[in-house]
């Protein structure tokens, strides 16, 4: 009789065991999030055969060179950010800082100083480190004179907050980009036997003298560069010295 009863329930018993396997569902899969897309300002271009990569953070950055300007030929044209410029607003252009990073600006000759706005890439003129508006070259005494020496330091973004019923402005950096793989970049050419050439003499003096490829469309460049550093101030120190010593188209790349 107890035969009898387990094999009656066996169909309630199944039954009941397939609605909990139903509910449970199936197995979890592990759902990763997808990165997010790269700010197209942020990526690496190349201009007159030499690629730029743009930094990620303005953290502690300092630099010093030649300061120009450009004016009413670019006034309503896009820039590279796509805003549209306007040469009445503070704002510049540098290589490879972070669009919207804010730049103190200081005319090493008359000590005039200004805050600009990074909105726009160049300028792409040996030994110039900014291209400033006509507000912001106004600002600082260098519009007859087109260029001048001038001290650049990167504030960050505006944070406004309030304090004594006054509103201030203080300027927030992210996260440090000084820490990673740089190197420097000496040269570029189309043959390979200067590129050697280069190399050879820069062994002469310098440790870890490579050359490395770069393609763009049908043309191959040979690059010379020097060194690998993980600390972004000592890569701008080497560089600095490289200029000094006469390679004056040295810049730093981020590997």
């Amino acid at each position: 009789m107890a035969i009898y009863r387990w094999i009656f329930r066996w169909p309630v018993y199944s039954l009941l065991l397939s609605s909990l396997i139903a509910c449970a569902g199936p197995a979890k899969r592990e759902v990763y999030p997808k990165p997010k897309p790269e700010v197209p300002t942020q990526r690496p271009y190349v201009v007159f055969g030499k690629k730029y990569y743009p930094l990620k953070s303005a953290d502690r950055f300092e630099e010093k060179g030649l300061a120009s300007w450009y004016g009413s030929e670019w006034h309503g044209r896009k820039t590279s950010s796509g805003e549209i410029y306007n040469m009445y607003e503070r704002t510049a252009a540098h290589r490879i800082l972070p669009m919207g990073t804010y730049v103190r600006v200081r005319n090493l000759k008359n000590h005039k100083e200004t805050i600009v706005r990074i909105n726009d890439r160049g300028p792409f003129v040996r030994g110039r480190i900014i291209d400033l508006s006509y507000a912001a070259a106004k600002d600082i005494g260098i519009v007859g004179a087109g260029v001048a020496p001038v001290k650049i330091v990167a504030l960050g973004k505006p944070v406004k907050y309030h304090r004594d019923d006054e509103i201030y402005t203080a300027y927030k950096q992210p996260q440090s980009y000084y820490v990673g793989d740089f190197t420097i970049q000496v040269g570029a050419f189309r043959n390979k036997e200067n590129a050697q050439k280069l190399r050879d003499k820069l062994s002469n003096k310098y440790q870890d003298v490579y050359i490395t490829l770069f393609s763009k469309g049908t043309e191959t460049f040979f690059m010379v560069r020097v060194a690998q550093y993980n600390d972004l101030r000592h890569a701008m120190e080497a560089r600095d010295e490289l200029v000094r010593e006469g390679f004056s188209d040295a810049f730093v790349v981020a590997r």
